[in-house]
């Protein structure tokens, strides 16, 4: 597998951002998605053979100075400039913020206290490796009877990837896939022990549907959507859904889920047993 995690991402948001975004005209014929090499470098004031290698990984150290001028040619936003910092100062090795300590399956008494005032609506702690360390009586709910729950620990990235209900329970598998691989993805990933031996689990139960992820989806997920989930009893729902995630020392992520729409918000209501209102429909 690659570990060329900086180069990944590089080019991911090179192919992303259009010449337009970037203050160039799109001219015609493109063959290129997004920028070209030459174009990133002239606006970033290096070689293009510069950016090559570090989009193939043969130069995994670039100057602060030189990530300012690709993040601001590339237009990332404040939490992917946070990201391509952490990936270029991980190259550096010899360190790491989690410094092997174990993912945390503890929840401190106010995120305790905090799961119960979101009810009736369907929350999920998860730490580093997507287990589920504590949720609502609502997302039980709501994850129990699709699968979710089953295994111990329960984890959302063994299901994604190694329970054979997931393609059903969710319609747009391949979204919630790359998104599973981005959180495992998001810190240290691979010098993270315990997030590299789930990866290898992965690897051998999935084969390439993970394996081809690692290769291809930038370690960032996304800290906000909608996803549709197909429900046993209620059927298709669509839920926006919002990730805080908790301090440091926490290494847990909060996922809030509420109903995208009307219809949606009644099925909850009937699955959580609540007065008929007691979820509101957000947009997606």
């Amino acid at each position: 597998m690659s570990d060329n995690e900086l180069g990944l991402f590089l080019r991911s948001r090179r192919e992303g951002i259009t010449p337009g975004e970037a203050g160039l005209p799109a001219g015609p014929r493109r063959r290129t998605p997004g920028l070209r090499r030459a174009e990133l470098a002239t606006l970033a004031g290096v070689s293009v053979e510069y950016v090559t290698r570090l989009e193939q990984g043969r130069d995994r150290r670039p100057s602060a100075q030189v990530l300012a001028a690709l993040a601001a040619v590339l237009r990332l936003s404040m939490s992917e400039r946070v990201h391509l910092h952490r990936l270029g100062k991980g190259a550096e090795g010899g360190f790491t913020c989690m410094g092997g300590a174990s993912p945390v399956r503890t929840v401190r008494p106010t995120v305790r206290a905090l799961l119960a005032t979101l009810e009736p609506a369907p929350a999920v702690l998860l730490n580093r490796l997507s287990d589920i360390v504590a949720r609502t009586a609502a997302y039980e709910r709501l994850a129990g009877p699709a699968g979710l729950l089953d295994g111990d620990p329960a984890n959302l990235a063994r299901f994604v990837f190694a329970d054979e209900r997931a393609r059903t329970v969710y319609p747009d598998w391949d979204l919630v896939a790359d998104e599973q691989v981005a959180a495992l993805k998001q810190g240290p990933f691979r010098a993270d022990p315990h997030v590299a031996a789930l990866a290898d689990e992965l690897t051998v139960t999935a084969g390439a549907a993970f394996g081809g992820r690692v290769e291809t989806v930038p370690g960032l997920p996304r800290s906000n959507g909608v996803t549709r989930l197909v429900h046993p009893e209620a059927g298709e729902l669509r839920l926006a859904y919002e990730v805080l995630d908790l301090a440091a020392d926490d290494d847990q992520r909060l996922v809030v889920h509420l109903p995208a729409d009307e219809a949606t918000a009644a099925a909850l209501d009937r699955l959580t047993g609540r007065r008929p209102g007691a979820l509101r429909a957000v947009s997606g």
